[in-house]
């Protein structure tokens, strides 16, 4: 599998900015929330049990699943993201190391907002946490997903606290600066992880 990067951040962070420009360097990049959607696609077992269990106002006419209505239910109440959680980890899990195996780039990134919560973090060689202040991140998650300020909180509220994350991170990117800057961090930290991973082969 060779030497594997986390990143993770809060909602909003812009971890899909960084990760990005990850990629343009010809770095592969397996997104946990990818892997989490590849989990319930139709016919997946995964999909039926949510069905079942939620009943139809979460699946969408077409039998795919309506993620809007599921993410109401589950952060509105605790028992049912566990029990989500339950089901689709070992899921996700199990897709993000057959993505990680396949990878042939120099090293690679696995980006998750759940990295530090799950045992994903078992699967990583560096943690990577990209960091925003609070009303940033707020700020970005209702602009960009159309979500009431209330709803945003509960999903942060959900996550791991920031200054616990900061507390667990080897990097920290500061994401609250000119796309100039954010590019000239993943410059540097490209050719720092290239150097790792030539002495972690």
């Amino acid at each position: 599998m060779g030497f594997v990067v986390g990143i993770t951040g809060g909602i909003g962070s812009g971890k899909s900015a960084v990760t990005g420009r990850f990629a343009r360097h010809g770095i592969t990049v397996v997104d946990a929330d990818l892997a989490a959607r590849i989990v319930v696609e139709p016919g997946r077992e995964a999909l039926a049990a949510i069905a079942a269990h939620f009943g139809p106002e979460v699946i969408l006419a077409d039998g795919s699943l309506d993620r809007a209505a599921l993410r109401r239910r589950v952060f509105a109440d605790e028992k049912e993201r566990l029990w989500l959680e339950r089901l689709t980890h070992p899921l996700i899990g199990r897709e993000i190391t057959e993505q990680l195996s396949a990878a042939t780039s120099p090293y690679v990134i696995l980006s998750s907002p759940l990295l530090l919560e799950t045992s994903q973090k078992a699967m990583v060689d560096c943690v990577v946490v990209v960091d925003v202040p609070e009303a940033v991140q707020l700020a970005r998650t209702m602009a960009r997903d159309a979500n009431d300020e209330a709803q945003v909180r509960r999903i942060m509220a959900a996550q791991m606290p920031r200054q616990q994350r900061l507390e667990l991170a080897h990097i920290v990117i500061d994401n609250s600066r000119s796309l100039e800057d954010l590019d000239d961090t993943v410059e540097e930290l490209h050719k720092e992880f290239l150097q790792r991973a030539e002495t972690a082969d």
